[in-house]
């Protein structure tokens, strides 16, 4: 089967899709699409394959490719030594990995000179092989025939023959192969702490001596103890429970079965090589597999928490009130209006040593009713209760009938990096570096996706052990997280900063700072064929971007909506069987009632694309992130100290793990719902019942305020079966030693249940 035919089906089967459809997106992507492009533009073309699919279809692609560039390199290598074979051929078209690719290349790679090339030159291949045939005759006794000055013993003669066997097994890929199939379902991973090391590494006391099946090893626990390692506090180890059975495995492969002296001696040799050999390149293939496979779950719930927050609520076109809450250096004020625009700074200095709170508290009110300010955002690091605190007091002093702007505590992730960062400085060249980031804790309230992509994501604080995993592949993964929201948004033209133009389909950063300078000298875009005149967009750029750019009240009316211009004709055809002004039906449900998405069907474009367009028609520009709403923190509810196990709060959704979600219900340390608080049934992914920036319930479960942990439940019986496991676990000391090396992997008990751990596992993350 050809590479292309071959890529195709295999991708084909991962994403449930045809062939067909597979090779259709491939030339489109090849052709320089985009993804958000590609699903939305393009869907007669592709079968209607969604962005999910693209996005894994893409990234197989990129695997795929090179596994078969890696094939034919293998195939012309082994052409060139003379010893392809049919069947050999025919094993290498059949590999599926890189790793399947590899064994079967193994022996004939080039190496170095190994000791079996020093046996076989010496003359002993002849003697491995008189022991192979015959299992009778004494292994000694046959090496006395090949003594030579360059094998001057007995001894000499057996290790080389030993040499010879041990390399055949280990470039055996059918042995290698069921080994590695053996180890991924059997192995067990071990940790031990290296001695001195206890009090260095205190925060990964859990894996001073752990061990648990490799095959369930969760990512942030595999993470952990790889950082352990790293850090030089752990040694970490992959095994079978029994080594035995492995290295019975490896006697089969050479048909050892018998009771002759030549089986026995086989046996040893077997025994051998896979202590000294197997074992650790078995070891190191699936220590990579376990961080590859840790990693790209970590990866995923990265990449999902940003989807997330990227998709929350915007607050709206509404002038905003900045607060970057400080305590001695003051507390960080901007005001922005309805646009974003920067109108006005101030710094207050209500806490210590100043204690100024009637003077911020009047600076508050002042700006409120300069600029009609409508919400305050308030940063949620250091003093930001106190400074909700003195936000509520202050606003009880506005004047009766005045409606008082709504405050809202947002996460202040990032917006110290953005406040350093070349943007920043470009943004603002003449404005304090502190009170940037009061500015972008506004505008994050107003449209987080328009000022998070300001941010580099991982510094947005919604990662899991995101510095720990391949940084190339974190950023491509997130790069496609931003660009999908970004499209899926739309941007409006006349007012989105560089950041975010850069990443609407076919623009990028240099195209997007071209199109703000276009904007900046030449006045607001009145269309999008205006684009064309931007200097270096070209058609091809135009074909990629106009339909996710949004220009409201422009000079035409589906400027405004999602319909690409490219299908403009269709629209106009509906309209036109309507009888009416396009503004009149634009907006309007019902107005298209009793038409029909198949009238309207041409060579160019299928159902697809008319039923987008009706959509569009019926609903232009429309936003696809949910209503803004906030959590109502409880009054006296401002420290960890004030929490007691029952209280039922409402708090905001800050993060997702693997292992749970934590919520930040008012006080200064977020608390943890674990995985199995999370509902009244069984959760394996805690994306499936909460996501970042929503607003939940909770009931607290316990309080640890030496070590600032909280437990939380989503629970209806309020956490009680946590309790109750707790109870029923008793003390750590009272729970058995724990598993030794090689042993059979048993279930880790801590103190706190799952919840403790996964408390513990929360702030090693962190």
């Amino acid at each position: 089967m050809e590479p292309t035919a071959r890529i195709a089906r295999t991708i084909a089967t991962e994403i449930a899709a045809r062939p067909e459809q597979v090779d259709a997106a491939v030339k489109l992507l090849d052709g320089g699409a985009t993804v958000p492009f590609v699903a939305r533009y393009r869907k007669e073309v592709t079968g209607g394959l969604d962005d999910t699919q693209l996005r894994t279809l893409s990234d197989r692609l990129d695997y795929l490719r090179e596994l078969e560039a890696r094939r034919e390199t293998i195939l012309g290598s082994i052409k060139e030594q003379g010893k392809l074979t049919d069947d050999l051929a025919k094993s290498i078209a059949g590999a599926e990995t890189k790793a399947q690719l590899e064994d079967i290349y193994l022996p004939y790679k080039p190496k170095r000179r190994t000791k079996a090339m020093i046996a076989r030159e010496n003359g002993l291949e002849p003697l491995a092989e008189a022991i192979l045939a015959d299992r009778q005759a004494d292994p000694e006794a046959l090496a006395a025939s090949y003594l030579s000055d360059a094998v001057p013993t007995v001894k000499d003669a057996l290790n080389g023959a030993r040499d010879i066997i041990a390399e055949r097994l280990t470039e055996d890929a059918e042995l290698l192969g069921t080994l590695r199939e053996h180890m991924q379902k059997e192995a067990v991973l071990s940790a031990k702490v290296i001695d001195g090391k206890e009090a260095e590494g205190a925060k990964f006391s859990d894996y001073f001596a752990h061990a648990e099946a490799w095959s369930k090893v969760p990512s942030h626990r595999a993470l952990a103890m790889l950082r352990a390692q790293k850090e030089g506090i752990v040694t970490l180890d992959i095994a079978p429970p029994d080594p035995e059975q492995v290295e019975a495995m490896v006697a089969a492969r050479l048909g050892a079965r018998g009771q002759g002296a030549g089986d026995a001696w086989l046996r040893k040799i077997a025994g051998w090589t896979w202590r000294v050999k197997l074992s650790l390149s078995m070891m190191v293939d699936l220590m990579g597999d376990l961080r590859a496979r840790a990693q790209d779950e970590a990866i995923a719930v990265f990449a999902r928490n940003l989807k997330d927050l990227l998709f929350a609520a915007p607050a709206g076109n509404r002038p905003t009130l900045g607060l970057d809450p400080g305590i001695r250096t003051g507390v960080k004020a901007a005001v922005v209006d309805a646009t974003g625009k920067l109108v006005a700074t101030d710094t207050l200095y209500p806490f210590q040593p100043k204690n100024d709170l009637r003077g911020a508290q009047q600076t508050i009110l002042r700006l409120i009713a300069q600029h009609g300010v409508e919400l305050i955002a308030i940063g949620n690091g250091t003093a930001s209760r106190e400074t909700e605190r003195m936000v509520g007091e202050a606003l009880k002093f506005l004047p009766k009938g005045v409606t008082p702007p709504t405050k809202v505590v947002v996460s202040e992730a990032g917006a110290s990096v953005y406040s350093a960062s070349e943007l920043a400085a470009r943004e603002f060249p003449d404005l304090d570096v502190s009170l940037r980031g009061a500015v972008s804790i506004a505008r994050r309230l107003q449209d987080p996706l328009a000022e998070l992509v300001k941010i580099e994501p991982r510094s947005i604080g919604v990662g899991q052990y995101q510095h720990d995993v391949d940084q190339h592949r974190l950023s491509k993964s997130l790069e496609a997280v931003i660009e999908d929201v970004v499209n899926a948004v739309g941007v409006d033209l006349n007012t989105a900063s560089a950041p975010l133009l850069a990443h609407v389909s076919g623009l990028g950063p240099g195209l997007a700072e071209a199109v703000v300078s276009h904007r900046d000298l030449n006045g607001a875009f009145r269309s999008r064929k205006d684009l064309l005149k931007v200097s270096r967009l070209g058609p091809r750029a135009f074909e990629q971007c106009a339909g996710f750019l949004r220009i409201r009240d422009g000079a035409e009316p589906l400027d405004a909506s999602a319909v690409h211009p490219e299908a403009y004709d269709v629209a106009r055809k509906i309209v036109s069987a309507c009888g009416r002004d396009i503004r009149q039906i634009m907006g309007h449900e019902g107005a298209l009632k009793g038409l029909r998405a198949e009238q309207f069907v041409d060579d160019r474009f299928g159902l697809p694309t008319v039923r987008d367009i009706l959509g569009e028609l019926e609903k232009p520009g429309r936003d696809p992130r949910p209503s803004f709403q906030t959590a109502s923190f409880a009054d006296g509810v401002e420290e960890i100290t004030d929490l007691k196990p029952g209280m039922v709060l409402e708090g905001t959704v800050t993060n997702v793990a693997a292992f749970g979600a934590f919520v930040d219900i008012g006080v200064h340390q977020d608390g943890l719902v674990h995985v199995s608080q999370l509902a009244d049934r069984f959760v394996k992914d805690p994306h499936e019942v909460v996501k970042t920036g929503q607003v939940v319930k909770v009931t607290v479960v316990e309080v640890d305020v030496p070590r600032k942990r909280i437990g939380l439940t989503m629970r209806k019986d309020g956490g009680a079966s946590a309790r109750e496991d707790r109870q029923a676990r008793g003390p750590a000391k009272d729970r058995g030693p724990a598993p030794k090396r090689n042993a059979k992997p048993q279930q880790k008990s801590d103190t706190g249940g799952a919840l403790g751990a996964a408390l513990r596992d929360a702030m090693r993350s962190r």
